[in-house]
């Protein structure tokens, strides 16, 4: 499998390091499978931090997700993913570590969604309801070092 990740930067190895910010699935190095996704957001970074826009390209076996007793696996914005991702966005996720995370990506549309819940404004049951109608992308987030090893970079493009 292929998996993407949009920055302003060149990682051929990618490392632990802690964000300044919560994300949906907590710390940990972020890639997609959707190219066009990885494209728009390394756009996305170059606006905040400058430099040229790059998508890095790696290559990752499934299987080792299907062997990992260290992933967690999220199929849907359902009941589990919106605890857990309301919890990261938090800052309050105390449950188990997880080497790799996979599982729908709150955009921007999806996280203004999720702040009109955290916020109290709609109900759970609205919040999953609004979420079935948008076109959710993927994200595969590797936590651990152990977890980014399992990632072999390919190469590099710029976007233009």
């Amino acid at each position: 499998m292929i998996l993407y990740h949009g920055t302003n930067i060149i990682i051929e190895k990618p490392r632990p390091v802690e964000q300044n910010r919560y994300l949906d699935f907590g710390f940990g190095f972020y890639t997609t499978s959707n190219l066009e996704q990885a494209r728009n957001f390394a756009l996305k970074v170059v606006k905040r931090r400058g430099g040229k826009p790059i998508v890095n390209v790696y290559e990752f076996d499934e299987k080792q997700v299907e062997i990992s007793k260290i992933c967690k696996h999220f199929n849907a914005p359902d009941d589990d993913w919106l605890d857990f991702v309301s919890q990261n966005r938090n800052g309050g996720y105390k449950g188990a570590n997880y080497g790799i995370i996979i599982g729908p990506v709150a955009d921007d549309d999806i996280y203004t969604t999720l702040q009109l819940y955290l916020g109290g404004f709609l109900t759970r049951e609205q919040t999953l309801q609004s979420l079935k109608i948008k076109k959710l992308y993927d994200q595969y987030v590797f936590a651990t070092q152990e977890a980014m090893d399992l990632l072999h970079f390919k190469f590099f493009e710029e976007v233009k």
